[in-house]
C-alpha cells in the first residue's frame, strides 16, 4: 500500500475513532469517577509544565513583612479554607467531593513562590481553582503567598491566633483634650496626622483644623465604644482624655469603664520573652518621653496604624508620637497582661493595661498588639496596631 494512503487512512480512523469516543459519551465527566492513569498522568504534566513556565517571569517580592503574612491569613480564612483546609481541620464537604481534589495546603508543597502567585491570579481550568485576580490585586494575592510560606508549620492555635490578629486592623487610638479651653488642637494637624477631634471648652462642639487641606485633626471624647474582634463594645487602646467641661473646670465627661476582650488561648506569658522585652521597652520609652528609645524599638519599616490611617516611621516619628508622650504624662497605667505568640523569626505581643487619668479611680482597660520580627539576633517591632 502506498505510504501516503496509509498515513491518512491511519489519520482517518483516528478521527472517526475520537469522534465516535465523544459522540457515544465513552469518557465519564463524573467528578466522583477518577481518571484513567495514563489520563491522569497527562494532565497532570500539562498542568505543572503550563504553570512553570508561565511563572518565570514574576518577580518575586520580599515576603517576610508580619504584616503582609497577617492580610494573607485573613484572606485565606475567608477564601480558602473550604478547599484546601486549616491547621487542624482534616477535611471538609466541599473538599471531598472535589476532583482532582484540592492541595492540602497544611502540608509542605513543591512549588516557588512565584507559581503560588501565578495559579491564585489565574486559577487552573477544568478545576475548582478561581482565578483570584479578576477580584483581587497583586498585593492581596502576595500577602496570600506570603502566608502560604508559613501555613505548613502552624498548630491550630497560632492560626487563629494569626486570623483572629489580621480582623482586628481597624484601630481607634482617639484622644480627648484634656487640657482648659484655648488649646485650639494645634499638635501635629499635618498630612501625616491621623483624623481626631479637638474639644475646647465647649464639650459638645467639636473645632476642627484642617492644615493645608490635609486631614482635620480632631480630639473627640472616648464615651463612644470602638466594637472589637468579638463583637463587643470594648474601648480598644482608645486614650480615655476628657475634656474639662469648662474652662478651669474640674467637672469631667465620665465615660463607660469598659473590659478588652480577652487575650486568645495561644497567647502566653513570656512565650516569647525577648520579643516582649522589646515591647516593653517601648512602652516604657513612651511612657518616661524618651523619643529616641521609642525609635530605637521600631525597625526601619515599621508601620503603625490608628483610626484606619497607617503611617510610615518616619510619618509616625513627625506626627503622633508626641502627642502618645504628651497623653501619657496624665495618667497612670497599670499592665494587666503582656502576653506573646512566638512564630519562628516572627513574633506577635499582646498587651492589656487598666489606664487612669492621674487624680481618678475609675479605669478603662486598652488593648494593643505588636508584631515583631527578629534579624541577626535584635527583635523588633514592624507593626502596631492600636484597636
Amino acid at each position: 500500500m502506498n505510504p501516503i494512503r496509509s498515513v491518512l487512512l491511519v489519520f482517518v480512523l483516528g478521527v472517526l475513532g475520537a469522534a465516535a469516543f465523544v459522540y457515544f459519551g465513552v469518557f465519564d465527566a463524573a467528578a466522583d469517577v477518577p481518571h484513567w492513569p495514563i489520563v491522569r498522568e497527562l494532565m497532570e504534566t500539562v498542568r505543572e509544565r503550563s504553570i512553570a513556565v508561565r511563572a518565570r517571569d514574576v518577580r518575586v517580592p520580599p515576603l517576610d513583612a508580619p504584616a503582609l503574612i497577617s492580610d494573607g491569613a485573613q484572606h485565606y480564612a475567608a477564601m480558602c479554607t473550604g478547599c484546601h483546609l486549616a491547621p487542624g481541620v482534616t477535611d471538609s464537604e466541599i473538599r471531598t467531593g472535589l476532583y482532582p481534589q484540592p492541595p492540602n495546603l497544611t502540608q509542605p508543597l513543591d512549588a516557588s513562590p512565584a507559581q503560588r502567585f501565578w495559579v491564585i491570579k489565574h486559577g487552573i481550568k477544568m478545576s475548582a481553582m478561581p482565578a483570584w485576580g479578576t477580584t483581587h490585586d497583586d498585593r492581596a494575592i502576595w500577602a496570600m503567598v506570603a502566608f502560604l510560606q508559613k501555613l505548613p508549620g502552624l498548630t491550630p492555635q497560632q492560626y487563629q491566633s494569626l486570623v483572629d490578629s489580621s480582623r482586628n486592623g481597624e484601630h481607634s487610638h482617639h484622644h480627648d483634650d484634656m487640657s482648659s479651653a484655648g488649646n485650639g488642637g494645634q499638635g501635629a494637624a499635618d498630612s501625616v496626622a491621623p483624623r481626631h477631634e479637638h474639644r475646647g471648652a465647649d464639650a459638645t462642639q467639636p473645632t476642627a483644623h484642617d492644615a493645608a487641606g490635609q486631614h482635620a485633626h480632631v480630639h473627640e471624647p472616648s464615651a463612644s465604644p470602638v466594637t472589637g474582634d468579638n463583637g463587643s463594645t470594648d474601648d480598644l487602646h482608645r486614650h480615655p482624655h476628657t475634656a474639662d467641661a469648662a474652662a478651669g473646670g474640674d467637672t469631667e465627661t465620665p465615660g463607660p469603664h469598659s473590659t478588652a476582650a480577652p487575650m486568645p488561648d495561644a497567647f502566653k506569658p513570656r512565650a516569647a520573652a525577648d520579643a516582649e522585652a522589646v515591647a516593653a521597652a517601648f512602652h516604657r520609652a513612651l511612657m518616661t518621653g524618651d523619643r529616641a528609645s521609642a525609635l530605637a524599638q521600631l525597625s526601619a519599616d515599621v508601620t503603625v496604624t490608628e483610626s484606619g490611617h497607617t503611617q510610615s516611621r518616619s510619618e509616625y516619628a513627625s506626627g503622633h508620637l508626641g502627642e502618645d508622650i504628651a497623653y501619657l504624662k496624665d495618667v497612670d497605667i497599670e499592665t494587666l497582661v503582656l502576653a506573646s505568640l512566638p512564630m519562628g523569626d516572627t513574633a506577635i505581643v499582646g498587651s492589656e493595661s487598666a489606664v487612669r487619668r492621674k487624680g481618678e479611680s475609675n479605669a478603662r482597660r486598652s488593648r494593643e498588639l505588636l508584631i515583631l520580627r527578629r534579624d541577626s539576633g535584635a527583635w523588633k517591632i514592624v507593626a502596631i496596631r492600636w484597636e
